[in-house]
């Protein structure tokens, strides 16, 4: 029996680059085998942000008491509001605001800043 109008050799090469995707995908998950992964990574980065210009004025996680003098919301309270999202977030953080200081972040640590806003969700 004769395969279907493919050649064999159209043939090794839909079987080599399924061996190839195969082994990549082998490769990423031992990569992560310890436990970590990249969303646990990013919120940790995130929270480390929020440790060092956040925290002046708000409360970055529940045991995180904040100064009576400043009105700024817990992030906690911001990650339960029903209006955020990844994309609310993300958009406010690339926004100047006038009662924040315009602290300027790379996508990379505007994505860690909102992960570790949401990790705080208690829905």
């Amino acid at each position: 029996m004769s395969m279907p109008n493919l050649h064999r050799n159209t043939w090794l090469h839909i079987g080599a680059a399924l061996l190839l995707a195969l082994a990549a995908m082998l490769l990423i998950r031992l990569h992560y085998a310890n436990g970590a992964t990249p969303a646990a990574e990013s919120v940790q980065a995130g929270r480390k942000l929020a440790e060092a210009w956040c925290s002046p004025c708000h409360a970055i996680d529940a045991s995180a008491a904040r100064a009576q003098t400043r009105t700024a919301p817990d992030f906690a309270a911001v990650a339960n509001m029903p209006s955020t999202t990844e994309l609310s977030l993300k958009v406010f953080l690339q926004s100047s605001h006038p009662t924040m200081p315009n602290v300027i972040l790379t996508p990379e640590q505007r994505g860690d800043l909102v992960n570790y806003i949401l990790s705080l969700r208690q829905i």
